[in-house]
This record gives structure tokens, C-alpha cells and sequence, in this order.
């Protein structure tokens, strides 16, 4: 499984995006002309998109009423609230909102402190 260092060194040196944050496990990369992040990371081997909405539990909600399925029901996040879903055609998603605000960090984007209430 890859590192930080080397998806780093892959995202942030080669292809140019601005490391916004980044924890021992994780990195958000920001995407260029766009506030949108590409986060990196070595908790799971699994490839997953994560769609930031306005909050997590109206957005699973929704998505089960139109015909999709919520597979882990909505849960507390450093940031707020995540939620895995799967449309009708089984592609699952993680649904994340930033209710409790974003990551403290410092100047080199490490994170160094619990999101802002």
C-alpha cells in the first residue's frame, strides 16, 4: 500500500496541487481553480469518492427516499458528519458535511488542532 509521502510527492510534487492539510493517515490536496480537495490516504485500500454536502443525514436520507441505499448510517467526523451510500447501480459514495468546521492546521498543513465549533 502506498505511503503519504509517496502520494505526496505524486499529487503535491509531480502534478501540482497545494497540500491544504494533512494527519500520519491522511492529506487533502487542494485541486487547481477550484476549492474542491483531493484527500489521499492509507486507513483502507479501497478507492472511494467523497462528495462534500450541506449535511450528511438530510443528503443519506435523500439519496435512500430516491431508490439508492445507505450503508453506514450517518456518523460524527472530526469535521462533522459522513455517511456511506450506494446508488441504484451499487457505486457507493461517502457523503461527508463540515458541520463542525474545518481542520486547524499549521503552516505547513499539518493539522495540529480539532475542527472550529
Amino acid at each position: 500500500m502506498p505511503d503519504i509521502e509517496s502520494g505526496l510527492a505524486f499529487y503535491r510534487d509531480s502534478l501540482g496541487h497545494a497540500l491544504v492539510w494533512r494527519t500520519q493517515t491522511q492529506a487533502g490536496l487542494r485541486m487547481s481553480d477550484t476549492d474542491a480537495e483531493i484527500v489521499i490516504q492509507t486507513e483502507r485500500q479501497e478507492m472511494e469518492a467523497n462528495l462534500l454536502v450541506d449535511s450528511a443525514d438530510e443528503a443519506a436520507a435523500r439519496i435512500d427516499e430516491a431508490g439508492g441505499r445507505v450503508v453506514v448510517e450517518p456518523f460524527d467526523i472530526q469535521i462533522g458528519r459522513c455517511a456511506v451510500v450506494q446508488d441504484p447501480w451499487g457505486n457507493r459514495l461517502v457523503i461527508l458535511d463540515m458541520s463542525k468546521g474545518r481542520l486547524v492546521t499549521d503552516a505547513d498543513g499539518n493539522v495540529i488542532g480539532d475542527a472550529k465549533q
